[in-house]
């Protein structure tokens, strides 16, 4: 799984998401990345529960093709 992948399964299932993934470590370690998105979904939702959307949306890849995020959520207007 690549960044591309990563921002591909964000985006299909949060509504008008926009993600952006790096990888700020070892460019060599593939499963450590940084994920930044933003949406209006997450307008009146706590912080907890805009990561959860986002955990959601990347499911059983969170636990099998990567190991670590750093996540950071926003809505347009934080943005």
């Amino acid at each position: 799984m690549d960044a591309d992948d990563i921002e591909t399964l964000i985006e299909e299932e949060i509504p008008d998401a926009e993600a952006t993934v790096t990888t700020p470590r070892d460019p060599d370690d593939d499963k450590h990345f940084a994920v930044d998105v933003v949406s209006p979904a997450f307008a009146g939702e706590t912080l907890v529960d805009q990561h959860q959307l986002v955990h959601d949306a990347l499911g059983e890849h969170l636990t099998r093709d990567i190991h670590a995020i750093e996540l950071t959520t926003r809505t347009p207007d934080e943005a």
